[in-house]
């Protein structure tokens, strides 16, 4: 797999996301890695080290893509989505299929704030997902230890509180709750603790900071210092606290982000999609200039194409130029700071490596070793990208055929592929038959000024040869193509003119292709052959005898092999196999021949 090798080569060693492709280009498995060219190579080590699962997956990739992140988490977090989004087969097989937790406040009267991996517009704000439970962990126990929020499920209604429905539970002896079941604690005061609970979530520290020092210095101005030391407490946790990520940041909402960069006659774009705080889409983007476009031009350009593909109706794009606004619709931003530049930077990231790629591949473009060894071998003029091999088939001279197969850079072409019915030679005549297919194939071709082959393979030895160049020589093309033929017996090849054959190593690997022309030339006139014979053994006049099917028609030639045993059978012998009124019927229609 030489062009997974080299794409091996030029992975980054960062850490990022990488996507395994079958050759339907169906995305098969999904991964992360903090190093990407060590783990992407862990997979092409010797069979012998993997496990059943994982040889097959290797065995089903032809193509990776990768998405350079920042860091582990983000890259963590990334695979989740595009798992969710795509369910590749083999990460359904090989990975549990989980979802990750958020924090939701509800929408509730005295909201609680849960913990839920259902994921319902409806019932509440979401913050999340987060991929590390201990962030999770350490949210919620900053919250109980920064507010004095409810975990109780009551419905907190103002007229059920009021006729005495609940009681103060185990929470409020141990200064957990405040008790608003019971209207000790005002619906004004708790908000307040969930709006400092909501700016938390969305990264803002500063305004819970800020309402916590006032409260401690309210508490020490009232000399309630054993409160106020509490508070205290409670902005040191605050302080402690670091949970923000550039790729699950809560308070991004829906928006693209869209890079480039360019050379002389291409430019190179990366085009991500975050929904939610999260990316749910990356996407890489090859642009050949036909003219002395602008990078400010190119990117619109491939923006109008990418958005209407992936029908994106995010109202806002980060990029890394400064981009006329097209209307009201949607807003460019140019961020020089913050988390949505750490965005931009990384979207330009995946597009300088995406350029790296490109790069490499256009200055070493991979050649067929095969066909130039081929060439050399042969001694050919030019590279035989377009090869035609020829081969006879027949029984004793019946239903004489010839096949035609064409392999185009060393692989079969089987839409050029003919076969030939044999029109003008009776009985078994290998050299008069290769005249006639050559000739029909080669005059059709010079009629209609189509390209000749680089290499004609001829399957026999001297005397086929012989009658195909005299084909060729008849044509007026024996110049401008090269014609050779391979004897089955030792595998020789020999060339027209030449006393002596050519011996390749069996190892060779142009004497590997030029068997895999004959032998495919052999089987395409092999089931040819085969089709043929079978019509003429129909026609023998059983299909014609009224009340004689084909199942019985395939039950007698099974048994008595041809006709003429039939006919030679006894009535009684035929009817063990058919019956009576069937015998009687075949052996009247098919009267033995004096």
């Amino acid at each position: 797999m030489p062009s997974l090798k080299e794409t091996i080569q030029q992975l980054p060693k960062s850490p990022g996301v990488y996507r395994y492709f079958d050759k339907q280009d169906n995305l098969i498995y999904v991964g992360k890695a903090k190093n990407l060219k060590n783990r992407v190579s862990s997979y092409f080590q010797s069979p012998e080290r993997l496990n059943q699962k994982t040889r097959r997956l290797v065995s089903q990739i032809v193509r990776i893509e990768y998405t350079v992140v920042d860091s582990e988490y983000d890259a963590l977090f990334l695979e989740n989505s595009l798992i969710k989004q795509n369910q590749p087969k083999y990460n359904i097989l090989l990975k549990d299929d989980k979802t990750y937790p958020y924090l939701c406040i509800l929408k509730e009267r005295f909201p609680r704030i849960i913990v839920t991996r259902r994921v319902d517009r409806k019932a509440g704000e979401y913050f999340g997902p987060y991929t590390n439970s201990r962030t999770i962990n350490t949210l919620t126990e900053l919250f109980k230890q920064l507010f004095t929020l409810r975990t109780c499920t009551f419905n907190l209604a103002q007229d059920s509180i009021d006729k005495g429905k609940f009681k103060v539970c185990l929470e409020y002896h141990i200064g957990n709750c405040l008790g608003p079941c019971e209207n000790l604690q005002t619906e004004e005061d708790y908000m307040g603790q969930i709006e400092q609970a909501r700016n938390i979530l969305k990264g803002k520290l500063g305004p819970a900071k800020q309402f916590l020092e006032e409260k401690m210095l309210s508490h020490a101005q009232n000399l309630e210092f054993e409160k106020a030391e509490n508070i205290k407490k409670k902005l040191l946790a605050l302080e402690n606290y670091q949970g923000k990520s550039v790729v699950s940041n809560p308070k991004f909402g829906e928006m693209d982000v869209c890079t480039i960069t360019s050379d002389e006659d291409r430019a190179y774009i990366n085009f991500l999609k975050v929904q939610h705080g999260c990316i749910t889409l990356s996407k890489n983007l090859e642009v050949r200039k036909r003219l002395e476009e602008s990078d400010e031009e190119t990117l619109g350009f491939a923006l109008l194409s990418i958005r209407e593909d992936i029908h994106s109706q995010a109202k806002e794009l980060l990029t890394n130029l400064e981009i006329e606004e097209w209307d009201d619709s949607l807003t460019f931003n140019y961020p020089k700071i913050g988390d949505k530049r750490k965005l931009v930077e990384l979207s330009f990231k995946n597009a300088l490596s995406y350029r790296k790629d490109k790069r490499s591949q256009s200055e070493k473009p991979r050649p067929n070793k095969t066909l130039e060894q081929m060439q050399k071998d042969l001694r050919l003029k030019d590279l035989p990208k377009h090869i035609e091999c020829f081969d006879n088939s027949n029984i004793q001279g019946t239903n004489p055929v010839s096949s035609m197969v064409c392999f185009r850079d060393g692989k079969p072409a089987k839409k050029d592929y003919r076969h030939y019915k044999v029109k003008t030679v009776e009985g078994p005549n290998d050299f008069d038959t290769m005249k006639e297919v050559v000739y029909r194939r080669y005059k059709r071709l010079v009629e209609e000024n189509s390209p000749l082959p680089d290499l004609v393979i001829i399957d026999g030895g001297k005397g086929q040869l012989g009658a195909a160049m005299k084909i060729m020589d008849e044509l007026g093309i024996r110049d401008k193509l090269t014609v050779i033929g391979i004897a089955k017996r030792l595998e020789e090849i020999f060339f027209p003119g030449d006393k002596y054959p050519l011996l390749l190593s069996k190892k060779s690997p142009t004497l590997r292709l030029i068997q895999q022309l004959r032998d495919e030339a052999h089987r395409f006139a092999i089931t040819f052959h085969r089709d043929q014979r079978s019509k003429h053994f129909i026609k023998t006049g059983l299909e014609d005898i009224e009340g004689i099917g084909p199942k019985t028609i395939e039950k007698l030639l099974r048994h008595f092999r041809t006709v003429k045993r039939i006919q030679e059978a006894s009535v009684e012998e035929v009817a063990e196999l058919i019956g009576k009124d069937k015998a009687e019927r075949v052996k009247a229609a098919l009267p033995i021949e004096q």
